[in-house]
């Protein structure tokens, strides 16, 4: 009986708190509405050589259709340009045994976006930059190289949700800021430098 009574009332309390927050205007991540600009969009990469989309192109993708947006697969018809260029990985040492040999290396990733409504420049050119840390292991190559891929592609995937983060913040206030007939230019926020650890 007790632990009904307990679940009973941990049920109770679970309902007003989510009340309390939707009453502060709370959303989840995942059902808070897109600046406008967002809604309706194309992705443009700047890179001559890839062979493939990569991971940021399809997480920011991804994040944007969850929260009801359209990517577009071309210019024609989008609201906004999201222009995303020189995306750079690179791998450094992190630190070295009293043997010499490397223990530690750190992944580092860059990308620098832009944000257009048609010849209006909404967010300027800016970039952003993700690094994380692992340990290596000289006897387990093969294992090692598969974890840095891996982590490769985390660190885009975060840096996915980043940008859109930023996007939001500033394109949000900008769009509430501007009247109807004129879209003021954001200035840069400067880059942004973050450190993920395992």
């Amino acid at each position: 009986m007790k632990n009904t009574r307990a679940t009973s009332v941990r049920i109770t309390l679970a309902i007003l708190l989510a009340t309390l927050l939707a009453g502060c205007g709370f959303h989840l991540a995942g059902s808070r509405p897109l600046p406008e600009p967002l809604k309706t969009t194309y992705i443009d990469v700047i890179a001559p050589y890839r062979v493939s989309e990569p991971p940021l192109e399809v997480s920011l993708r991804t994040l944007i259709q969850r929260r009801g947006g359209l990517v577009k697969s071309s210019p024609e018809g989008a609201r906004s340009i999201i222009k995303l260029s020189n995306l750079k990985e690179s791998r450094l040492v992190l630190s070295i045994g009293v043997d010499g040999k490397v223990l530690e290396f750190q992944l580092v990733t860059s990308v620098t976006y832009q944000v257009n409504v048609g010849d209006k420049v909404l967010m300027p050119p800016d970039t952003l930059s993700l690094s994380r840390s692992y340990s290596f292991n000289a006897q387990q190559v093969l294992a090692k190289d598969a974890e840095e891929a891996r982590l490769r592609q985390f660190i885009q995937n975060e840096l996915a949700e980043l940008l859109l983060l930023r996007m939001e913040a500033v394109l949000g206030r900008s769009v509430a800021e501007t009247s109807t007939t004129a879209i003021p230019t954001v200035e840069p926020a400067g880059s942004l430098d973050a450190v993920v650890r395992p």
